[in-house]
């Protein structure tokens, strides 16, 4: 899969870390690429309004990271549930209309939720890092900064609103990058979650040090279909090598039922980040009690 940058940042081959030249009016080829053309110049301009200097500077005044890690680890439920402040998403629109991020938090944190997922993306997913910072002064679970990153930036700022943990997505960064942007969340006393589709990013992905969380994403990043057998096939293909690295597993998207959690668990998930499922319920709370009783 081939995510490209606009100049003047080089385009990114994934499948063969070569640099390839894009025409500048060329369109994007899929919804990924569009989000991180759009990102480039969102984070400009964030740069703009806070230098990258002025933001380390309030990093280190910011209370340290919790373990998201070890909440995995030891959670609550089996799988281990991340759940997804989330309101809406490219594929389906608005999901909530009467979202309060903060309400939902709670009610995710009275379910017996491990750890928390706030979408910060604004265009794409009308999420943003005030929510972030809301549900932070909320609940005292660890949270995930459910971002596309692309620059050292937002991981510095994602960490002074409160995130413990950041998604790195290996679809559009380079195993350059990924390395560096790994070592970087670990410095802040985060955890990277480092986000796979395919075989080949696995394998990318299995190769950096310092990986000990990986989410393996069920929805196909060009198209948005959905499978959740990605998660069984990929966990089939390299559980023997990810059990000997001592890293947990995380299926993402398309978990609707305890018999879809069950499928996930069997094929070596401890993890599982649900979003969508939740939202749409009422009472979040009843809706995980109901997901994990026949668990």
């Amino acid at each position: 899969m081939q995510i490209r940058r606009r100049p003047p940042n080089p385009t990114v081959n994934v499948d063969t870390l070569a640099y390839k030249v894009i025409v500048p009016d060329e369109q994007p080829q899929n919804i990924l690429e569009e989000i991180v053309w759009h990102k480039e110049t969102e984070v400009d301009l964030m740069r703009e309004r806070l230098p990258l200097i002025e933001l380390q500077k309030k990093v280190r005044e910011t209370a340290p990271a919790k373990d998201f890690f070890g909440a995995l680890k030891t959670g609550k439920t089996k799988p281990a549930l991340i759940a997804e402040v989330k309101k809406a998403s490219p594929s389906k629109g608005i999901i909530k209309e009467d979202f309060d991020p903060v309400a939902i938090a709670l009610s995710y944190v009275q379910g017996g939720a491990s750890c928390l997922s706030v979408l910060t993306d604004e265009k794409f997913f009308l999420g943003s890092f005030d929510n972030l910072f809301l549900v932070r002064q909320a609940v005292d679970l660890p949270l995930l900064c459910k971002e596309f990153i692309i620059y050292p930036y937002q991981i510095y700022y994602a960490r002074t609103k409160g995130a413990d943990a950041v998604l790195l997505i290996a679809a559009i960064l380079s195993d350059q990058d990924l390395s560096y942007f790994v070592k970087i969340v670990k410095s802040l006393g985060m955890t990277p979650l480092v986000e796979v589709h395919t075989l080949e990013e696995l394998d990318r992905v299995l190769g950096i040090s310092g990986v000990n969380l990986i989410g393996i994403n069920n929805r196909n990043l060009e198209d948005f279909s959905v499978d959740l057998q990605t998660t069984c096939q990929l966990l089939e293909k390299r559980k023997t090598e990810i059990e000997q690295k001592e890293i947990l597993i995380v299926s993402e998207s398309g978990l609707y039922s305890s018999s879809d959690l069950q499928l996930v668990q069997q094929a070596g998930a401890s993890a599982v980040l649900i979003g969508e499922s939740l939202i749409k319920q009422n009472n979040p709370a009843e809706a995980i009690a109901l997901l994990f009783k026949e668990l």
